[in-house]
């Protein structure tokens, strides 16, 4: 028997994030919801211009999508691209800053990364416009397959958990563990499966989160995979923890989890971009900032990365 896999449902070996529709109602209705912005602009350059094609980078384009140049290789994270993030991209919540690169504005797509089903990090028009512009290929976890062969991404690789798929140039894709969970409705939780990746290249290694709770996944990914360059750890969405804890790491924990996986460098993510969570706009960042000084981190190590900046893997 898996350890992720009761024969009906997958589910998490180290806590349980279903929740009772009395704390979804607590939630909603009684949380205090602090202020977030109308809109913002869709990038905070002009940036230097980024390293050339197949150079070792990550461009921020919001939220978890990242242009990701590894090995020769092209690949996206997580693409959204709607104005919201629920189903057609006209429900769910509104994005406040538009996506730093269109879908159009982008380099050919070797390969698109999908962890998990939720609206904010699969978005089927997205995946839809990508595929018009030729991607085919996507990598993601069990259970995914259908959905993404109806947005056009006809070469489809869904991955258990340590399993990997190779892409040109050498390049291997790993679907790592998370603690989180799936659905797009009200009757399907958790019947896909849910994940993170780690990309690796002759130039780099780069470990991508997607969503999790702070958890022993990333010890275990730090021990099978020594030596990342860096990875992409989320640290917005997380209030109230009573509700979000188990699925949602805060900025402390992230800090945490980046010294759990061993990694050289961290990146931040899933901040500023769709109002997910009680949390205020500015907070991830804040209190990414006290967390990195309370653990005696160089915060050049744990970058908060501005909207559109590419960041070099090494260096």
């Amino acid at each position: 028997m898996s350890d992720h896999w009761d024969g009906k449902r997958f589910f998490n070996p180290h806590a349980d994030t279903d929740k009772r529709l009395s704390d979804l109602l607590r939630y909603l209705w009684f949380s205090r919801w602090d202020p977030w912005p109308e809109a913002g602009p869709a990038s905070d350059g002009p940036f230097p211009a980024p390293p050339p094609a197949g150079g070792p980078s990550l461009t921020f384009l919001g939220h978890v999508t990242f242009l990701m140049r590894l090995g020769g290789c092209t690949l996206l994270t997580d693409p959204v691209f709607s104005r919201r993030a629920g189903p057609g991209g006209v429900m769910g919540p509104r994005r406040v800053r538009p996506p730093a690169m269109a879908p159009d504005s982008l380099p050919p797509v070797d390969a698109v990364l999908i962890s998990h089903n939720h609206y904010d990090h699969l978005d089927v028009a997205s995946l839809r416009a990508l595929a018009r512009r030729g991607a085919r290929r996507a990598i993601t976890g069990l259970g995914n397959e259908r959905l993404l062969a109806r947005a056009g991404l006809r070469d489809v690789v869904a991955l258990d958990w340590w399993e990997s798929a190779e892409l040109p140039g050498g390049v291997r894709v790993t679907f790592v563990p998370a603690q989180h969970w799936s659905a797009r409705g009200p009757f399907d939780r958790r019947r896909s499966l849910w994940g993170g990746f780690v990309v690796e290249a002759a130039d780099g290694r780069v470990h991508f989160t997607g969503d999790s709770g702070y958890c022993p996944h990333f010890r275990e990914i730090g021990a099978r995979f020594p030596g990342l360059d860096v990875t992409l750890l989320p640290i917005g969405a997380y209030e109230p923890r009573w509700f979000m804890a188990a699925q949602h790491m805060n900025p402390e924990e992230a800090v945490r989890a980046f010294r759990d996986l061993g990694a050289a460098r961290a990146v931040a993510m899933h901040f500023g971009t769709f109002r997910l969570t009680t949390e205020g706009f500015d907070a991830p960042a804040a209190a990414l900032r006290s967390a990195l000084d309370r653990h005696g981190v160089d915060p050049a190590a744990f970058r908060l990365p501005s909207h559109g900046e590419t960041i070099a893997v090494r260096g």
